[in-house]
């Protein structure tokens, strides 16, 4: 009696990470801090007196003013949505579809091929090199072989947490025939970033989110950058009223904290180092990262085993060891001092 759902979807739970009732949780690249306790207080005043019965404002107009005040660019240049994922979905819904081809550089995110697949956009996923970077070296010849409409880059990478040159930026967006998505979901971790070249490529779209160092995981929150046409097209697309204006108040709150963000971003780089040296002293291969995470191989352990281990010692991180070119790698995420200590106890005790 229930009709079939469409072919094209594919056989799929979605993407999700392991949640275990654990006393350490290092799995899931969120922020460790809760936000300050002031700007929940003045939300929580405010939201109160919020006109509820009424539709928010349909483009968040206010929101958008403070996202490109803090960026230095014009609020026509800005789209928000719930979470960065639904800007994601929005883009492909707009220059995706059937006929359409989404290109990315595997490993990555795992949310660009489900979208795509969920927009009926084909998916294809070109190889980065044996240090999980993208290769400048024949890369036009390569892309122009698929010939995308859509070509996602996550900078820094996700899971790997690799930051790539600015050369590859420099080919696919003097390409010009691609939408160029790249995905800052970590930007604020590292010094790169690719808001100031928007004005001067008008294919280039740049993604991020309130979920990392706004510590807003849980309010899904995210936005980008990119052209004035571009931006037209994805409130054309969206669903009206899709941003809630209680979401978009806390969102619009947060900048008044900007040197809060900034500390924490220096605390947990620091973290990001300290661990990383840990964890090559124990004789694991680490990869250099720019993020809130840290990806590594346990050589010479079964990392699928060292994972179950830690979860006994109520340590939770990411194992990514039956994931394709992943062989054998575990991710955790940057946490307090405390929680980082937890973790590389138990790392030595068990390894």
């Amino acid at each position: 009696m229930i009709p079939t759902p469409r072919s094209d979807l594919g056989v799929s739970k979605g993407y999700h990470s392991s949640q275990i009732d654990v006393r350490i949780r290092l799995n899931t690249n969120e922020s460790p801090f809760p936000p300050p306790a002031e700007l929940l207080e003045r939300w929580s005043e405010l939201v109160t007196k919020l006109p509820l019965n009424r539709y928010p404002d349909r483009h968040a107009i206010e929101l958008c003013k403070d996202i490109a005040r803090f960026h230095n660019v014009s609020s026509d240049m800005v789209f928000v949505a719930n979470g960065s994922n639904e800007v994601l979905l929005n883009l492909l819904l707009s220059y995706g579809g059937k006929g359409a081809k989404a290109l990315s550089f595997e490993p990555t995110y795992a949310m660009y091929e489900t979208i795509s697949r969920m927009t009926s956009t084909s998916y294809v996923a070109l190889e980065r090199d044996a240090d999980f970077l993208i290769e400048a070296r024949d890369l036009l010849q390569r892309v122009d072989e698929v010939d995308p409409e859509v070509i996602f880059l996550c900078q820094p990478n996700n899971p790997t947490g690799i930051i790539e040159s600015d050369e590859i930026l420099d080919i696919l967006t003097d390409r010009g025939k691609s939408l160029i998505v790249v995905d800052e979901a970590y930007g604020q971790f590292c010094q790169e970033s690719s808001i100031g070249r928007v004005n001067e490529n008008e294919n280039l779209v740049v993604v991020r989110t309130f979920s990392k160092i706004w510590a807003l995981a849980g309010m899904r929150i995210g936005y980008c950058i990119a052209n004035k046409e571009i931006i037209d097209v994805l409130w054309n697309v969206t669903l009206p009223y899709h941003l809630d204006m209680s979401k978009a108040l806390l969102a619009s709150l947060s900048f008044d904290y900007v040197p809060e963000m900034e500390t924490r971003v220096s605390m947990l780089i620091h973290e990001r180092e300290r661990v990383s040296k840990e964890l090559a002293v124990l004789g694991f291969t680490v990869w250099p990262s720019g993020t809130n995470f840290v990806l590594f191989r346990p050589n010479g352990v079964d990392g699928s085993k060292l994972w179950h281990r830690l979860v006994q010692e109520g340590i939770l991180i990411r194992d990514w060891t039956s994931w394709p070119r992943l062989d054998n790698c575990l991710r955790v995420t940057i946490g307090t001092e405390y929680e980082n200590d937890q973790f590389l106890a138990a790392l030595s005790n068990v390894f």
